[in-house]
Parts: structure tokens; C-alpha cells; sequence
């Protein structure tokens, strides 16, 4: 067994990202058909695509639905970006519910959320670092963010579990790279000639190469990043996004996407309504264009993302609003092709197998 695994046979339920909205989950769960240990009685099984923590109110009780399940062979999933952090002990954004050192600079963000008691990490750590990186059979694919085939060929050589360590030997790998090419020292000229803070968003810079350079590098050498945050290239308008300047930029892979297998990622916070404004910086890139929000995606309309942004749900909260309103968690029922949102809604999905 390696980090890409045989996905299990028979009709699927696909959960989208869900980012510790519990009150979310668990009726998304009641409408597809679950009981609480993810047993169905038409012999469906869930596939969850990774993202089940962090900025969300309640990440211990995702994660205490969603483990068991997992442990018992009922559900299935793959690693997101965020479970990858917390098996690095990366904390990160809106992971205060988990480390300590983000406790309070979280909070005036996301507060209240629920904390994981200290004694119940090992065993949670110990099954989310059991996890692939991607699944696959021959109708389907299923990956967090990017089915990039020279990063997926390389997942397959690693074997299962080793996830957390491979990662750890790769972002070794890019910083022995960026020692060598002096990008450390030459960002450092750069911020001479550029005085003004890369967290300002008044002072757009000039595209400053180094920078460029040494984003890129962290995006692109890691083969196991890019296939759980997505696929970047250099940008030579800066942007501002995610509280910086940017000079790299997000890459729809899925328009050079050609193969006949379907894939259905998260991660990209889709919006549900059409000309909604992003609910998060990092995600500001428009990579759906003018595609509709029901519609597959690609160059031959068999991509599928699966992230209805329940994630922005926090920020909804935050400014008042509805939260169920804009912010939805989604599945995709598989070979059916019909989304279920947590609120009952169901629809067909639209433009499957169209080209581009």
C-alpha cells in the first residue's frame, strides 16, 4: 500500500471540506442516509476529501465523528492541507482549537471554538497520519486539491502512513534549494530597494523576483503540498491576498487536465451564488471563471470541486449574517452526479464530460 489507495467500489457520498462546522455536518450526514458510526442501509460509503478543522466552532467534534469511522473501515478520506499541518505541528490560521500558541490570536477571529482536550490528540493524530493522499478506481479520483500525474506517480512510490514524514523530506529538500540559489540573501536586496511591508495594502510593490522565487519554490518543490494545496506559477502583477502581497499565483490544473478518469478535489472554496465575493483572501483568485456553480469544470468537464465554502461560515458570524446562507457543505453523490448540501437541498450536477 502506498499514499495513493484503491478508493472503495459501489455508489459514494463525497463530503466536501468541512473545517470544524459540526452543526453542518451532521445534518448533511441525516440527509445522505447515516447514522452516527457512517453505516447507510443501501451500502453506501462516505469519502471525505480532507479539511475537517480548523476556523470552524467545533473541530474536536468533527474529528470525533469522523476518526471513528475511519478507524472502523465504514468512511474513507484523504489528507487536506490542514490535517497535514496539524501532523507537522504547523499551527497555523484558525488551528487555535488545537495549539496553544495559536489560543489567542485566534480568537478575536474565531472565538468561541471548542479545544481538544490534550489527551485525546495521540489517538486522533495517530489516525489522520494513517491517511492517503489521493484514491482512486477506474471511474474516479479523488485528491484534496490538484491530480498532478508526475506528483501523484511520486505519492505512489511512498509507502502508506509515511505521509507526515515524506513532507518533513521534501520541504527539507526545498530549503537545502533555496540556500543554494541565495533566494534568502537576495529577498533581503530586494526589501532594501522595497521598504514598505508585503502586509501593506496601500503600498503595492513591483514584482520582486526573489520573492517570486522563493514563494514558488515553497508552492512547487514538494510534490505532497502540491497535490494538497494546488498547483502555482510565477505572477508578475502582484496581487494582495491572505493579509500579503503575492507573486505567485493559483493555477487551474484542470484545464490541462486530459485524462477520461473523473476527479473530485475541495480546497478551492467554491461560492454557491453566483458573483458572490470571495470569503477568504488566500482564496481570492477567481480559477471557476464563468463557470456555473453546479456545473464540472476542466478541459474535458470531468473535474469536479467539491468545497462549497463552509468554511466562511466564521466570517459570516462575525459580521452578523446568516451563516447558511452563502456557506454551504456539500456532497457529491457518485455515480449519480447529484449534489446534497446540509441543509436538504439537493441538485443535479450539470456540463459532466463537456469540453472546455
Amino acid at each position: 500500500m502506498s499514499l495513493v489507495q484503491p478508493l472503495p467500489s459501489g455508489p459514494l457520498d463525497i463530503v466536501g471540506d468541512i473545517h470544524g462546522e459540526i452543526d453542518a455536518l451532521e445534518p448533511l450526514l441525516g440527509h445522505l442516509g447515516y447514522d452516527p458510526e457512517g453505516r447507510h442501509p443501501d451500502g453506501r460509503r462516505l469519502v471525505f476529501v480532507g479539511d475537517f478543522c480548523d476556523r470552524g466552532p467545533d473541530s474536536p467534534a468533527v474529528l470525533n465523528l469522523i476518526v471513528p469511522m475511519l478507524a472502523s473501515g465504514k468512511a474513507s478520506a484523504v489528507l487536506g492541507n490542514h490535517e497535514i499541518n496539524l501532523l507537522r505541528e504547523d499551527a497555523k490560521d484558525g488551528s487555535g482549537w488545537f495549539f496553544d500558541s495559536r489560543r489567542e490570536s485566534d480568537k478575536p477571529k474565531y472565538g468561541p471554538f471548542a479545544r481538544l482536550p490534550r489527551a485525546d490528540a495521540p489517538a486522533i493524530l495517530a489516525e489522520l497520519g494513517r491517511l492517503p493522499i489521493a484514491l482512486e478506481r477506474e471511474d474516479l479520483r479523488i485528491v484534496h486539491a490538484a491530480w498532478r500525474p508526475d506528483q501523484i506517480a511520486m505519492a505512489r512510490e511512498l509507502p502508506a502512513g509515511s505521509a507526515r514524514q515524506a513532507y518533513d523530506r521534501y520541504e527539507d529538500a526545498a530549503a537545502r534549494q533555496a540556500r543554494a540559489s541565495r533566494v534568502a540573501e537576495r529577498m533581503q536586496e530586494e526589501n532594501l530597494r522595497w521598504p514598505h511591508s508585503l502586509e501593506d495594502p496601500k503600498a503595492p510593490p513591483p514584482f520582486l523576483a526573489a520573492h517570486s522565487e522563493n514563494e514558488l519554490a515553497k508552492a512547487m518543490v514538494n510534490p505532497l503540498k502540491v497535490l494538497t494545496t494546488g498547483v502555482e506559477r510565477e505572477c508578475r502583477t502582484p496581487f494582495y491576498a491572505g493579509g500579503k502581497w503575492r507573486f505567485v499565483e493559483r493555477v487551474a490544473w484542470w484545464d490541462e487536465y486530459a485524462d477520461d478518469t473523473a476527479v473530485i478535489v475541495g480546497h478551492y472554496w467554491r461560492r454557491l451564488l453566483p458573483g458572490d465575493a470571495a470569503a477568504h483572501g488566500a482564496q481570492a483568485e477567481n480559477l471557476f471563471g464563468h463557470t456555473t456553480p453546479l456545473s464540472w469544470h476542466g478541459l474535458r468537464g470531468n473535474v469536479f470541486c467539491v468545497d462549497y465554502s463552509v468554511g466562511g461560515r466564521w466570517v459570516a458570524r462575525l459580521n452578523g449574517e446568516d451563516p447558511q446562507r452563502r456557506f454551504k457543505l456539500a456532497a457529491m453523490r457518485w455515480p449519480e452526479r447529484t449534489l446534497v448540501f446540509d441543509d436538504g437541498v439537493q441538485a443535479a450536477s450539470e456540463n459532466f464530460g463537456q469540453t472546455s
